[in-house]
């Protein structure tokens, strides 16, 4: 038979029968720690297996619920412990004790799960063997939970003395999954450690709710926040071993190469709060922006709700079994009230990895009151470009992919296609649904492996059209604009440089083309101004006349004019680049070349100064000249000496060979 996994967490104040339940349903003792024991109350998580059979008549009457029940301690100094339990759970088992009604880690415990997302619940009603007026206790539940997801959640009254209500409760809770849906597999497994230890011949384990996606052994993980990786030996889950665990179990995993030992490297060990993952979803983080919303309610044990929550307010952050301090401070308001919501960034004492999508907990420094609750929208944010006003509108409202996707590109320009929202719950087919909804309704486009959203990608394209066509008007002898001077004449256009080819590309579909290095409209063709035109021709006459000894090039051509001349010369070959500093006329080139040509047929060799002898020339243009005749495989250097290279001199060169390739200069 099929089963389904799911993580069922108890709620509810000290004392009222959490653990007596989870007992008297499973069998197991949640209740682990020697103190426990001996004070009577749970302090710290504790876990059991409890596998129920689907309604018959409902619709999944083939399958039976492989349950992970957690079970949280009530008491409001261990409030911090319960939040770590049921960051991850499926359904809550709410319970309230009949005598006592409704108390202060109640409603708190509420509040939490209210924050969380948590939207199926079933009420126990414990020790209804002790109260006199059932019906008014159940009236004042369902007063308490009015307006919240479990408003209309099964109360279901039990005695664990007597046992009474117990089979009406797994049948309440059989139905409750039953409307639950399952676990998703979005590919992206993790798991908050919420237990670590060692096992004699066994090494490391720990232990923790797998949600996002399965892992398996022999698997490379991460360790987060350090950033280790590690290999699994070997996964349990419920007590079995099992090749594969899945999302919604409770789950054991053997790390053997990391240890308990907080003083060694911080990438070798590993503790509560940590979380694994997979390394390619890469590193942690000091900053989050999130959404963060005060409910409404009052505080437990009040008649008031929360407080405002002022920027630069310092809060424990509880995500996941982690717990870091933070510094709150608003991007779309100077305060929060109860029951608005805001737009914040959470800036951390020590890196956290999250995922957007992932829901938390804010309490006060002392761990005293809980304050709110949230969810994240970028795990890995910046102080920049935070507060635009159009990116603040799209994360003002629940977040879903689409709007994280334009809200990220607001701020980035262009992401690849990969990148997008890597780092969040959803899966690839969500995110690959959102982005063509996206290009569908014309908001967002896609440059090669690149996505940006229209208005960018139009405001570049004018931009860039904007720029090409004033470069043809100023210079209408050169071929194109050079690529390295169109990304510098974009300004402020927020385009990233490695999306920069992708959007050079997509220019060809808008009247352009590349030709080598330089961008130019379709239509252009380049005709040399008189004025450049009549400074090649002053130029070819001064490399006439000067036959080798040419003044440095910066001499030759002292103006855009003349330098643009000069390129084009070199260009068609009617001038001759020995390096990025000389220049000469073809006739001189040639006169030199069969002038070495001949020194070497005659000697066989010859020193760089027996060279600059034969040609009665300076040492400024015998280097260079070699070098070039070198490139050109006339001669070959061996040592201190030239040689001859090929047997016959290659044709004069028709484009120039780029500077900064010369081989080192010889004394």
């Amino acid at each position: 038979m099929t089963e389904i996994p799911y993580i069922v967490a108890t709620a509810g104040h000290v004392d009222h029968g959490k653990s007596s339940l989870v007992r008297a349903l499973t069998g197991t003792d949640p209740d682990r720690l020697p103190e426990e024991k001996a004070r009577g109350i749970t302090i710290d998580l504790g876990f059991a297996h409890l596998v129920l059979p689907a309604p018959p008549q409902g619709p999944r009457s083939e399958v039976r619920y492989s349950c992970g029940l957690i079970d949280v301690p009530g008491h409001e100094d261990f409030v911090a412990n319960m939040v770590s339990g049921v960051g991850a759970i499926d359904l809550a088992l709410l319970t309230v004790a009949a005598d006592d009604g409704w108390m202060p880690q109640t409603e708190e415990h509420l509040q939490i799960l209210l924050h969380l997302g948590v939207q199926h619940g079933v009420i126990a009603l414990t020790k209804c063997d002790l109260c006199p007026d059932r019906d008014h206790a159940l009236h004042q539940l369902r007063e308490q939970l009015a307006g919240t997801p479990l408003e209309h959640a099964p109360i279901v009254p039990t005695s664990t003395l007597t046992g009474e209500g117990l089979p009406a409760l797994r049948a309440a809770l059989s139905d409750s999954l039953s409307h639950t849906p399952a676990p998703v597999d979005a590919g992206k497994p993790r798991l908050w450690v919420d237990r670590a230890f060692s096992l004699k011949g066994t090494g490391t384990v720990v232990t923790g709710t797998l949600l996002g996606g399965s892992l398996g052994s022999g698997e490379v993980v991460s360790i987060q926040p350090a950033g280790g990786t590690c290999h699994i030996r070997t996964c349990h889950a419920y007590g079995r071993e099992t090749t594969r665990s899945l999302p919604g179990m409770r789950t054991a995993l053997n790390l053997p190469d990391l240890g308990l030992d907080p003083t060694g490297p911080p990438t070798r060990h590993v503790r509560r709060g940590d979380l694994i993952t997979r390394p390619e979803f890469g590193t942690a983080s000091r900053t989050l922006e999130v959404q963060v919303e005060i409910l409404a309610r009052p505080l437990p044990g009040r008649r008031i709700p929360g407080r405002a929550l002022k920027s630069g307010l310092r809060v424990l952050l509880q995500l996941g079994s982690a717990r870091v301090a933070s510094r709150l401070e608003w991007l779309d308001r100077t305060q929060l009230l109860p029951g608005e919501r805001g737009v914040a960034q959470l800036r951390l004492a020590t890196p956290l990895f999250a995922f957007a999508g992932d829901r938390f907990v804010l309490r006060d420094e002392t761990q005293q009151l809980t304050l709110a609750g949230g969810v994240v929208l970028d795990p890995e944010a910046r102080r920049a470009r935070a507060r635009s006003p159009r990116r603040l509108a799209w994360l003002q409202d629940e977040p879903e992919p689409l709007r994280l996707i334009r809200a990220h590109l607001e701020r980035e320009g262009a992401l690849p296609t990969s990148a997008l929202l890597l780092r969040s719950r959803w899966s690839e087919e969500e995110i690959a649904s959102a982005l063509a909804r996206g290009i569908a309704d014309g908001r967002l486009a896609k440059a090669g492996a690149f996505v940006l959203e229209s208005t960018t990608l139009n405001l570049w394209t004018a931009t860039a059209a904007q720029r090409i066509r004033d470069h043809h008007r100023a210079h209408p002898e050169l071929p194109g604009l050079p690529l390295g001077e169109l990304r510098a004449a974009m300004g402020s256009v927020p385009v990233p440089e490695a999306a920069f080819p992708d959007l050079v590309a997509s220019l060809a579909h808008a009247g352009f083309a590349l030709a080598g290095s330089m961008i130019r409209e379709q239509s252009h063709q380049a005709a040399p101004a008189t004025a450049v035109a009549e400074a090649m021709a002053r130029l070819e006459s001064q490399l006439d006349a000067h036959g080798l000894e040419v003044p440095h090039r910066d001499t030759l051509a002292p103006d855009r004019t003349a330098q643009q001349a000069l390129r084009q010369l070199i260009q068609s070959g009617r001038a001759i680049e020995l390096s990025a500093d000389l220049v000469v006329g073809p006739a001189a080139f040639r006169r030199a070349r069969t002038a070495v040509r001949s020194l070497l047929q005659e000697k066989g060799r010859a020193t760089a100064s027996e060279v600059r002898l034969h040609l009665a020339t300076s040492r400024r243009l015998v280097i260079p000249l070699l070098e070039r005749l070198d490139r050109d495989g006339v001669t070959r250097r061996e040592g201190e000496v030239r040689v001859l290279g090929k047997p016959s001199p290659p044709a004069l060169p028709r484009s120039p060979v780029p500077p900064g390739r010369d081989v080192p200069r010889q004394g």
